[in-house]
């Protein structure tokens, strides 16, 4: 595990779990943040053996509150201008990482960390998540891609639903926007079952111990998936990840060319002729 004071970077075989670790102040980025964050992500994306990264926040209440708005309360526009922009830098390091990111949005992810949970390729979601942009609830609008990455993800009508509205939605409504892949619930044998009362002595107890065994399943289906993508050809994932970031900017003749190149590119790489070779064994037995 690193030992930066807000990133914390777990190491898990094939996989790397990024966690933002300032639960006190619902995991919300400060400058200090995007800077270890920044770090972090370096890191991985030099790590040959990293195949797959997740994204997280510590604790159960919140992936990410977003911006730090004691520290935006009083800045003028310059350094206003200077936070965003570090704060773009770090999420487009993360949206053109070549190594697949997955966010598992435990709780809050409101204005900035919605926009980090925009900027990863795959969202999975607790079933406790609310997720918005509310940033023209307190006079600015998003400035951390979420009014490019939003619509193109949900569409310009949903995203500017959102936006205008500035409100919070639920994981469920955020699955059928398609803003999120997957929410994960608990199932009644996942539940805590205490053998005596003195185990839990009150709603909140039982409540807080949902949320941790909730948070633990999440964690749990992001590294299942995380697992499914890192057994594959890295060279092929990576190479598709790239055609898709591409396909939202080029027309699709320019895409579609594109993709003839990335694919024909794959036939020089060892992995390619191994794995369809062993394909050709399997099926021939």
């Amino acid at each position: 595990m690193s030992t930066m004071k807000y990133v914390q970077l777990e190491p898990r075989g094939d996989i790397a779990i990024i966690k933002i670790n300032r639960p006190e102040a619902l995991n919300a980025v400060n400058t200090d943040v995007i800077a270890e964050l920044s770090r972090t992500i370096d890191i991985v994306g030099a790590d040959d053996g990293t195949k797959a990264i997740i994204i997280t926040g510590v604790g159960e209440r919140s992936f990410c509150a977003g911006a730090d708005i004691a520290y935006m309360v009083n800045i003028d526009p310059i350094k206003a201008e200077r936070y965003a922009s570090s704060a773009q830098a770090v999420l487009n390091k993360i949206e053109r990482l070549e190594k697949p990111v997955i966010a598992a949005v435990n709780g809050f992810a409101l204005g900035g960390g919605c926009e980090l949970a925009l900027a990863c390729d795959i969202r999975i979601a607790s079933g406790n998540a609310k997720i918005g942009q509310p940033e023209v609830t307190i006079g600015i609008p998003p400035g951390w891609g979420g009014t490019q990455r939003l619509a193109r993800i949900v569409g310009p009508a949903k995203a500017k639903e959102l936006i205008f509205t500035g409100k919070m939605i639920t994981a469920e409504e955020a699955a059928q926007i398609g803003l999120v892949n997957k929410v994960v619930n608990l199932e009644p044998e996942d539940q805590s079952k205490p053998q005596t009362s003195d185990e839990i002595t009150n709603k909140k107890e039982k409540a807080n111990e949902e949320a941790r065994s909730l948070n633990k399943k999440l964690i749990e289906e992001c590294i299942a998936l995380a697992n499914q993508i890192a057994k594959n050809s890295f060279i092929a994932v990576k190479v598709s990840k790239m055609l898709i970031n591409k396909s939202m900017d080029i027309d699709i003749d320019s895409g579609l060319r594109l993709e003839i190149y990335g694919w024909a590119m794959c036939f020089a790489h060892e992995d390619r002729q191994k794995m369809m070779s062993a394909f050709l064994s399997k099926s021939k037995k």
